[in-house]
């Protein structure tokens, strides 16, 4: 934290992010008074959608540009987009296709933001797991945090001065967050590429040679697929379950950032007692279970204990994995093999946003949340599989032989 650079990005994290988490709730939210459930779907499918079809070329950008200007150009350009969806609202010129030209144009720079964000960490930080793990953690509850009090705000906000009023809000976030890393944040420059690192594929090469990223980074389709629909299926709960009341929705999302929180303090300790790939597979087993209580009427209360105890263990696994995804791969391949693995994180999630809509008129929210817990769940038992496998190979390759 005495790093100056560290701190400007923790602050902009913090305050975009809090501008998201109101967004989180207010652009469904949005959606369904306006719409329908179904077309929520679309327009939330719409705006993970390029994290699946830009993410891979999204890398040579990253590494051509470096992080700093690849987060600068981001914010930048996130910020008047989200502005446009109230303007043209207030216009009286808002439609469906507006809807999911935005979000789908917003999308597309989900994957290099946060690729340029995690890249940097090795360059104040130097190679060491342990260190750019605890790193990744305060990352993580600094993304997380705003989620606490986000949705909440939202929620409020939303009945005193509308929905569009919230996303000028975000929007002004993102402007800050340029500010902050436009005046404060050094480093991040591009890294000269070398043989290895050329082209556009060079990070999925990279990932088909490592027996350790390789296998994860499959998992991850099904897995954060899965983790996806979280997005449409907690303000479709609170629509449709709990008598339309934005603030149960706000609740469920504050209750997933506080556990989130105290998961993130925890791994800053737990690293140093445990190997990370052993922590991440226990951690990423440990999420998917609390989501199975939502599948059943239960009061909303008890929704909100259950997407808590899923926040608590997400620190365990993602610290660990973004550690390990940000210091295995060579300087000059960092970019293109975090944008690699994130287009396989966000393969299944247009496809699982799409799905909520059919699944809720067929089978209504306990059909969603069976689909949801039911992917997850599967995704973890992938990934600690895969994890333990190369925990167990690499330890026995760094267990001296005894003639």
């Amino acid at each position: 934290m005495r790093n100056r650079t560290l701190t400007a990005l923790l602050v902009a994290e913090v305050v975009s992010s809090t501008g998201s988490a109101m967004t989180f709730v207010a652009l469904p939210w949005f959606v369904l008074v306006t719409s329908t459930p179904a077309r929520m779907s679309f327009v939330l499918a719409a705006e993970i959608l390029p994290m699946a079809l830009f993410g891979i070329p999204s890398g040579a950008v990253v590494a051509r540009l470096g992080s700093r200007v690849s987060m600068l150009i981001s914010d930048a350009v996130r910020a008047p987009l989200i502005a446009l969806l109230p303007v043209l609202y207030w216009a009286g010129a808002l439609n469906f296709g507006w809807l999911l030209a935005i979000a789908f144009l917003m999308g597309v720079f989900i994957t290099p933001y946060i690729s340029a964000q995690r890249t940097i960490i090795p360059e104040l930080f130097g190679d060491d797991e342990t260190l750019v793990a605890k790193a990744s953690g305060l990352f993580g509850a600094a993304a997380q945090a705003p989620i606490i009090i986000g949705p909440i705000l939202a929620g409020f906000l939303i009945g005193w001065i509308g929905t569009p009023s919230v996303l000028v809000i975000d929007a002004a976030t993102f402007l800050f967050a340029f500010v902050v890393v436009l005046l404060f944040v050094r480093g991040g420059a591009a890294v000269p590429q070398d043989d290895e690192s050329k082209g556009l594929l060079a990070g999925v090469r990279y990932l088909t040679r490592d027996r350790l990223l390789g296998p994860m980074t499959l998992t991850l389709i099904v897995l954060d697929g899965s983790a996806n629909a979280i997005a449409v299926a907690v303000p479709l709960l609170a629509y449709t379950r709990y008598d339309k009341n934005p603030h149960v929705a706000a609740w469920v999302f504050a209750a997933f950032g506080i556990g989130v929180m105290v998961g993130a303090v925890s791994v800053i300790k737990l690293v140093d007692r445990f190997r990370p790939l052993r922590l991440a597979a226990v951690g990423i087993l440990l999420v998917a279970a609390p989501l199975w209580v939502v599948v059943a009427p239960v009061p909303w209360a008890v929704v909100c204990l259950a997407i808590f105890l899923c926040g608590l263990f997400v620190p365990l696994c993602n610290a660990p994995i973004m550690a390990i995804l940000t210091t295995r791969p060579p300087a000059a391949l960092r970019a293109k093999v975090m944008t690699a693995t994130l287009t396989a994180s966000g393969l299944g999630g247009p496809a699982v946003r799409l799905l909520v809509g059919p699944v809720y008129n067929a089978w209504g929210n306990a059909g969603v949340w069976t689909m949801l817990a039911g992917g997850l769940s599967l995704g973890a038992l992938l990934f600690a599989g895969a994890a333990m496998r190369a925990d167990a190979l690499e330890g026995a390759q760094a267990t001296p032989k005894i003639a």
